[in-house]
């Protein structure tokens, strides 16, 4: 079978997906030229990570070469096909327990938190917060009042009531689901 020399540049996809059945290298790197930069933005908008994506291409060009006889033209554009191929990839990669791992653990530094230092004169009172807490549990009220406006930790706060640490993080994650509640409600009702 012999392949055509018809200028990369000029090939149509039918002729692209035949070089690329074909073996022909060259091929793959004219996919890559002319739906490199459209495949990456795709890929983008699902990560949300520049360096990922540019990996994920990388792969998902791979994943094209290596399956590229399972494209079937009467179903559809080979670009839409090569989107397909690419964002199941993404998807995958972002399902991967590993990166979700290492997602979770970038520094601070690399993060897209803004880091803004609360002024030297913020105080719970200007929001309302002591009148919230009024209308929490007892012992949730308790472990508000000894964590946010006593100024204890978590330890601290688990020695002078006598109870354990674990207890007092559930009591705090209790307080502050229902402090939320709390603001919301109040806040509508202004």
């Amino acid at each position: 079978m012999a392949i055509s020399v018809a200028p990369l540049a000029l090939l149509n996809e039918t002729e692209l997906v035949r070089r690329l059945q074909a073996r022909d290298e060259q091929a793959l790197g004219c996919v890559q030229r002319a739906y490199g930069k459209q495949l990456l933005t795709v890929i983008v908008r699902l990560v949300r990570d520049e360096a990922l994506a540019q990996d994920i291409l990388q792969e998902g060009m791979l994943k094209i070469w290596q399956g590229i006889a399972s494209y079937q033209p009467e179903r559809g554009r080979f670009f839409t096909w090569m989107v397909r191929v690419c964002c199941n990839h993404a998807i995958d990669s972002l399902r991967n327990p590993r990166h979700r791992f290492n997602n979770r653990n970038r520094p601070l530094e690399a993060s897209a938190v803004c880091h803004v230092e609360a002024t030297a004169t913020f105080n719970p009172e200007h929001i309302g917060l002591r009148e919230l807490t009024l209308e929490l549990k007892p012992r949730q009220r308790e472990v508000i009042d000894l964590l946010y406006f006593g100024g204890c930790t978590q330890s601290e706060a688990a020695q002078q009531l006598g109870i354990p640490v674990a207890t007092v993080k559930t009591r705090a994650r209790a307080a502050l689901v229902a402090l939320t509640v709390l603001a919301r409600s109040a806040h509508y009702r202004r």
